[in-house]
C-alpha cells in the first residue's frame, strides 16, 4: 500500500448489459507472498510468507471462504514477488515449489467462485532495475512470466491477469506501454483469450495522476493481437454514457488511494474521503472516454471513526458512480496479523468495523444494487493537517474539460501552494525533486507485525519488507533494524507531483 494511490492497472471488457446500481466487485487483498517485497522491485525470496496457514502464517483459504460466504465479497488480489515465482532466476521458468505453494492459494480463491487477480509486486522493477531500461529486464522477460502463467491458467476464467502492482518513476511511459503490450500478447497467445488484463500506470498507478500523468493515454494504445481491444477482460454491464457507436469495449483502470494525512496507508487516521482530490478528477475523465476504473487498493484503521466515516463515504462515491467505477479491494488480510494497523484479517468468524460497516456493508454482492444509504458529499481535505514538507508548488496546464476540477484537489497539496495554470497545453505536472520525511519511531515488529509466529532479529527486519505499506530497504540497503533509519517519500506528495 505504500505506494497505492493511483495504481493504473487497465482492465479492458466487452459490454452487453444495461447498467445496474452498485459496483458489480468488493473484495480484500490476500498479502503474504509478496512479503520482502521493497518499492525497489527487490524481493527477498526467504521472506515470503505465503498464507496458506501453515507455519504461522496467515488462513488466506480459510479467509477467502469466510468473506465469500459471510461478507458476499467475489474478488480477491493475491500479491506475490516476480522473484518468487521464478525462485531469483530472471528469464527463467517457474519454480515448481514455489508456484506450486503461490497455486494452492490461488486454488483456494477459485473454489470460493470469486475472481482472483494475480499481482506480480516488483514495481515494474527487478532488483532496482526497471522493466525496458539499460539494464533492466527485458521486455521479454516480462511477458515471459506472463506467457507462462497465462499458460496455467488459460481455462480458468476467473484468473485476472494484474500485470503489475504500483509502477513508478518511470522514464518513459511509452516504453512502459510497449512492455504491457509485449505482455497482452503473450498473454493471449497462451490461450487465455477471455481473462481480465488489469494495465498498471506511472505515478504507483495513483488514482489522482493516472489521467494528469498521462497514464490513461499511454495504455489506452494497447490492443489485442489482432488490433482490436475486445475481450481484454470479461464482460461488464452496460455505461449509461457510452454511445451506440462506442459500445464494443473500454479499458479499466486500477487504481489505488489510501486516505490517512501523506495518503500513504501507514496511518490508523483517515483525514479525506478522496472524492474530492482523486475519485472526482478520474470520474471526469472515465466519462468523457467512456472508460471505467476499479480501485484494487484502499483501506484505513480497522476500527477507527475517522476511517469508518472516510472509507465508507469513498465507497458510497463509488457506488453511486458504478457506470464508471466497477468494484474495490480493500487492503489487507493474509498474513497480516489482527493487530496491523490497516489489518481486514478476522479473529474467528469476527470481522474488523471497517469490514462489516464499509468493504462489506457498502457492497450489495455483485447484483447491481448499492447498499448506500445517502448520496455522499464531495470533501476536500480542509480540516486535515498534511505533513510539514518543503515540497515545490505545482504547476498544471489543463487539458481537457475533465482536468477542470483537479486545480481544487492540488491547492491542498502537501505544499499548502495552489496551483497555477496556463491557458492551454495537454496535462503535464511539474515539481522539484520530493523532500523524504522521517518513518513513525518504532521497530518493525510492534509497528508492522506480521502473522508469523517467530519474531526474532531476522522476523523483525523483514516486517520491514513485506509491503509497500510498510517501510522499505533501497536497492543498496541491507535488511537489518537500520532500516528503521530509512527514509521514505510522502505519498501525497508523490500522488500530487508524480510525472
Amino acid at each position: 500500500m505504500f505506494s497505492k494511490l493511483l495504481a493504473g492497472s487497465i482492465v479492458a471488457l466487452s459490454i452487453s448489459q444495461t447498467l445496474a446500481a452498485g459496483v458489480k466487485f468488493a473484495g480484500v487483498n490476500i498479502a503474504g507472498f509478496d512479503f520482502g517485497c521493497g518499492t525497489d522491485g527487490t524481493c527477498i525470496v526467504s521472506s515470503a510468507e505465503g498464507p496458506l496457514g501453515t507455519g504461522g502464517a496467515g488462513d488466506g483459504p480459510g479467509q477467502m471462504s469466510h468473506f465469500t460466504k459471510k461478507d458476499g465479497l467475489n474478488i480477491f488480489r493475491l500479491p506475490v514477488g516476480w522473484q518468487y515465482l521464478v525462485n531469483n532466476q530472471l528469464g527463467g521458468t517457474l519454480d515448481a515449489t514455489n508456484f506450486g505453494e503461490y497455486d494452492k492459494l490461488m486454488q483456494a480463491c477459485l473454489s470460493t467462485g470469486a475472481h482472483c487477480i494475480i499481482d506480480i509486486h516488483n514495481y515494474a522493477r527487478w532488483n532496482g532495475q526497471v522493466i525496458g531500461s539499460a539494464g533492466g529486464p527485458s521486455n521479454s522477460d516480462f511477458s515471459g512470466l506472463w506467457s507462462q502463467l497465462a499458460t496455467k491458467y488459460a481455462t480458468e476464467s476467473n484468473v485476472v491477469m494484474g500485470l503489475m502492482n504500483e509502477p513508478h518513476d518511470l522514464p518513459s511511459l511509452n516504453t512502459w506501454a510497449g512492455a504491457v503490450q509485449a505482455a497482452v500478447t503473450a498473454i493471449r497467445k497462451a490461450g487465455a483469450t477471455s481473462q481480465m488484463i488489469l494495465l498498471p500506470g506511472n505515478g504507483y498507478t495513483g488514482a489522482s495522476t493516472f489521467v494528469s500523468g498521462g497514464s490513461a493515454a499511454a495504455l489506452a494504445g494497447v490492443t489485442n493481437l489482432d488490433g482490436s481491444t475486445t475481450n481484454l477482460s470479461r464482460p461488464f454491464p452496460l455505461l449509461s454514457h457510452i454511445k451506440p457507436q462506442s459500445i464494443t469495449t473500454i479499458p479499466v483502470f486500477d487504481v489505488h488511494q489510501y486516505l490517512d494525512s501523506d495518503y500513504s496507508g501507514t496511518h490508523a487516521e483517515c483525514v479525506i474521503n478522496g472524492i474530492t482530490a482523486a475519485f472526482t478528477p478520474l470520474l471526469n475523465y472515465l466519462k468523457d472516454s467512456n472508460r471505467q476504473a476499479l480501485l484494487s487498493e484502499t483501506g484505513g484503521g480497522s476500527d477507527t471513526a475517522s476511517c469508518l466515516t472516510n472509507v465508507c463515504e469513498a465507497l458510497d462515491f463509488l457506488n453511486e458512480n458504478s457506470d464508471s467505477f466497477v468494484g474495490w479491494v480493500g487492503w489487507a488480510a493474509g498474513s497480516f496479523a489482527t493487530t496491523y494497523v490497516l489489518s481486514l484479517t478476522p479473529s474467528g468468524d469476527t470481522d474488523v468495523p471497517l469490514m462489516t460497516q464499509c468493504f462489506a456493508g457498502k457492497f450489495g454482492g455483485g447484483a447491481g444494487t448499492s447498499n448506500a444509504t445517502t448520496p455522499s458529499t464531495p470533501q476536500s481535505s480542509a480540516g486535515a493537517t498534511p505533513p510539514s514538507t518543503t515540497t515545490a508548488p505545482v504547476s498544471i496546464q489543463p487539458g481537457p474539460s475533465y482536468l477542470a476540477s483537479i486545480s481544487e484537489a492540488f491547492s491542498t497539496s502537501a505544499s499548502g501552494s495552489a496551483p497555477t495554470t496556463t491557458p492551454q497545453g495537454s496535462p503535464s505536472i511539474t515539481s522539484s525533486p520530493i523532500p523524504p520525511f522521517p518513518l513513525p519511531s518504532g521497530n518493525a515488529t510492534t509497528l508492522y507485525p506480521s502473522a508469523s509466529a517467530s519474531v526474532g532479529a531476522s522476523a523483525s527486519a523483514s516486517a520491514y519488507h513485506h509491503h509497500h505499506h510498510h517501510p522499505h530497504k533501497g536497492a543498496n540497503d541491507t535488511c537489518s533494524s537500520t532500516s528503521t533509519q530509512k527514509k521514505r517519500r510522502s505519498k501525497k506528495s508523490r500522488m500530487l507531483l508524480e510525472e
